[in-house]
C-alpha cells in the first residue's frame, strides 16, 4: 500500500471544498398585507395619486414587485426562498369585492414558493378559502389545526411541505393562531392546538426523512414565536406575522433585532401592509446547523419604482370598487353628526354610534367599555340613504377593533389622557367617545384631575369605577398601541388588535338598528 502525504496546498483545496459545502439561502418575506394592493400612507390607510406621485407613500402590489425583483438580484447565484406569514386576506374594499382572487393573482406574479393561514383567512370560512389555495401555485400550510372534519378543505392545506432551493431540501412548516375559532368564523369543524407539540410533530417527521434546514411560517405573533423556538427543537429559522411586530436593525422603535434569536432559532417579522419586505440571508452547514445569519427589512418607499404592469393592473381593479363605494348599506332617520368641533370636545352623535357598535360587535367576549378616540371621526352623514362611501368617509383609517383587559385604573388614566387637551381640542383627537360608560369633565381642573364621576355599566346598572378591577375595553388598534397619547394601554393583557375593520363594524350595527336615529344620552357630562 502506497500512502502519500498531502502538501499543504492540497490541504487548503481541501478545505476551501468543505467550506464551500455550507449552503447559502436568501428568505424574503410579508406578513400581514391585509389586501393593501394600493400604495399606503404612513398611517398605512390609502394613500391618493398626488401623495404618490410627490413621493409620500410606501407599499402596494406594485412596488413589492419591483422590490422582490431587486432583492433576487442582490442574491446574484444564491437560491433565493420567497415566503408569507398569513393574513393576506381582509382590510380594503380590494379584499370586499375580490375575496381572495386578487391576493392569489398578486402572489403567483411575485412567485411566492409558500405560505401559512392566517386567522384573517378564515374571515369569509372555509370556502372562500379553499378558493385561495386552489387558485395559487404554491402550498398553503397549517400544521396545528385539524381540518380532518372539514371536507371543503379536504386536501388544500398541508402541516408542512418540502421543497428543493439550489439542490438542497428545505422543509417549512405551518403556523396558525391557536384562538382562531374566536378570532375569524373557520366554522366547527377545525380544531386548532398548541403550535409547541404541532412544531414539534412536523420537525420530528421531516428529520426522520433527512431534512435537516427548517423553516417555520407563523402567523402566531413575535411572543408566541419566541417560545416556539425556546421550547422545540429542529427548527433554524420562525418567519412570523399575526402581531404586525417591526423587527429591524436600522428602523427607529423596532420591537427587537433582525433577527431576533431564541435557542438558536432566527426569527423574523415584517411589520405589515406590504411597507417592508424581510430580506434574511442564512447559512447552514452539513448538518443544517445555522452558521450565519444577517439581513434586514427593506423599506418599500418612493425609492423602490412601481413595476407599470402591476400598476395598472391595480388600477384595472379598482374600477368596480366605485360601485361598492356608492353601495346603500342602511338608512339614517337623521341626520348624524360628526362634526370636528363636537366630537372633539364632547360626547357627540357620530360618536355615541361607533362606541355603540364597536360595544355590541365584541360585547359577547367580557368587554364591557368602548373607547373611540374623536380624531378617527371624520364626517358627518346625512339624513336618508347611507353609502358605503360615506361610513368610510367617517372612518377612512382602516383602522382594526381592538381588545384588551385593564385595571379601573388605567381606564380613569385614558380619561384623563383624552381631557389633557382640552383647552386646544383642535391639537390632536385624543378625546374619547365612549359606550358602557359615563363620566364627568371638570375643566377647571388641572391637567390629570379633570375626571370625576366615572361610571361603568354592569348588567344594566350603573356602578363606579374600581380602580382595582379589570376591565374589557374596546378601541382601535390606532389607540391600542398608544396613538393620540393613549400609551397606557402599550402593558394591557390579553390583547387582540386585528378584529375586523371598524367601518365593517358600524355598517353591521346600522344594519341591525334599521333607520338609525342618531342621539345623544349624557354619557360625557361637562361641568360648568
Amino acid at each position: 500500500m502506497i500512502i502519500k502525504l498531502l502538501s499543504g496546498s492540497a490541504i487548503l483545496a481541501l478545505s476551501a471544498s468543505a467550506a464551500m459545502a455550507d449552503f447559502a439561502l436568501t428568505i424574503l418575506h410579508t406578513n400581514d398585507f391585509h389586501a393593501r394592493f394600493e400604495p399606503i400612507s404612513r398611517f398605512n390607510s390609502g394613500c391618493s395619486a398626488e401623495d404618490n406621485t410627490e413621493g409620500k407613500c410606501f407599499g402596494g402590489s406594485a412596488r413589492l414587485v419591483t422590490g422582490i425583483e431587486a432583492a433576487r438580484q442582490r442574491a446574484g447565484n444564491t437560491p433565493v426562498l420567497l415566503v408569507d406569514g398569513g393574513d393576506q386576506f381582509q382590510g380594503t374594499l380590494f379584499y370586499t369585492f375580490y375575496k381572495g382572487k386578487l391576493a392569489a393573482e398578486m402572489m403567483n406574479k411575485m412567485g411566492y414558493d409558500a405560505m401559512t393561514v392566517g386567522n384573517h383567512e378564515f374571515d369569509d370560512g372555509p370556502e372562500v378559502l379553499k378558493e385561495f389555495t386552489a387558485a395559487v401555485d404554491f402550498p398553503i400550510l397549517m400544521s396545528n389545526a385539524d381540518i380532518s372534519g372539514e371536507p371543503i378543505l379536504a386536501g388544500a392545506i398541508q402541516k408542512s411541505v418540502v421543497i428543493e432551493k439550489g439542490g438542497e431540501k428545505i422543509g417549512l412548516i405551518g403556523l396558525t393562531p391557536e384562538n382562531t375559532d374566536e378570532l375569524a368564523s373557520p366554522g366547527p369543524n377545525i380544531a386548532f392546538s398548541d403550535p409547541v407539540p404541532a412544531v414539534q410533530t412536523e420537525v420530528d417527521r421531516l428529520t426522520a426523512e433527512g431534512i435537516n434546514k427548517i423553516v417555520v411560517l407563523s402567523h402566531s405573533g413575535y411572543a408566541t414565536d419566541q417560545r416556539v423556538a425556546a421550547e422545540t427543537t429542529g427548527v433554524d429559522v420562525i418567519v412570523g406575522g399575526h402581531s404586525n411586530t417591526l423587527l429591524s436593525n436600522s428602523v427607529e422603535g423596532a420591537a427587537g433585532p433582525y433577527p431576533t434569536v431564541v435557542n438558536g432559532v432566527q426569527i423574523v417579522q415584517a411589520f405589515a401592509y406590504g411597507k417592508y419586505l424581510g430580506e434574511l440571508s442564512v447559512t447552514f452547514d452539513d448538518d443544517g446547523n445555522v452558521t450565519e445569519a444577517t439581513g434586514d427589512l427593506v423599506i418599500m418607499d418612493a425609492a423602490v419604482t412601481e413595476d407599470e404592469a402591476t400598476k395598472a393592473r391595480v388600477a384595472e381593479a379598482a374600477v368596480p370598487l366605485d360601485e361598492i363605494r356608492n353601495e346603500v348599506v342602511a338608512q339614517a332617520a337623521q341626520a348624524i353628526d360628526g362634526e370636528r368641533s363636537n366630537c372633539r370636545y364632547r360626547e357627540c352623535q357620530m360618536g355615541n354610534l361607533v362606541a355603540d357598535a364597536m360595544l355590541d360587535r365584541v360585547k359577547s367576549q367580557g368587554i364591557q367599555i368602548a373607547i373611540a378616540n374623536g380624531g378617527g371621526l371624520r364626517a358627518s352623514i346625512d339624513e336618508g340613504d347611507i353609502t358605503k362611501g360615506e361610513v368610510l368617509t367617517v372612518l377612512p383609517f382602516q383602522n382594526t377593533l381592538s381588545t384588551f383587559f385593564i385595571p379601573g385604573a388605567t381606564v380613569k388614566e385614558a380619561l384623563e389622557n383624552a381631557v389633557a387637551q382640552y383647552d386646544d381640542p383642535d391639537k390632536d383627537g385624543r378625546f374619547a367617545q365612549v359606550s358602557g360608560m359615563k363620566y364627568t369633565i371638570d375643566p377647571a381642573a388641572g391637567t390629570g384631575q379633570r375626571i370625576v364621576d366615572i361610571m361603568v355599566d354592569e348588567g344594566g346598572t350603573w356602578v363606579p369605577l374600581d380602580p382595582a378591577k379589570m376591565y374589557g375595553v374596546v378601541s382601535n388598534d390606532f389607540v391600542r398601541r398608544g396613538g393620540d397619547g393613549y400609551g397606557m394601554f402599550a402593558n394591557a393583557e390579553n390583547v387582540y388588535d386585528y378584529g375586523p375593520d371598524l367601518a365593517d363594524v358600524t355598517i353591521e350595527y346600522l344594519v341591525k338598528q334599521g333607520p338609525y336615529t342618531p342621539y345623544t344620552d349624557g354619557r360625557i357630562t361637562v361641568k360648568e
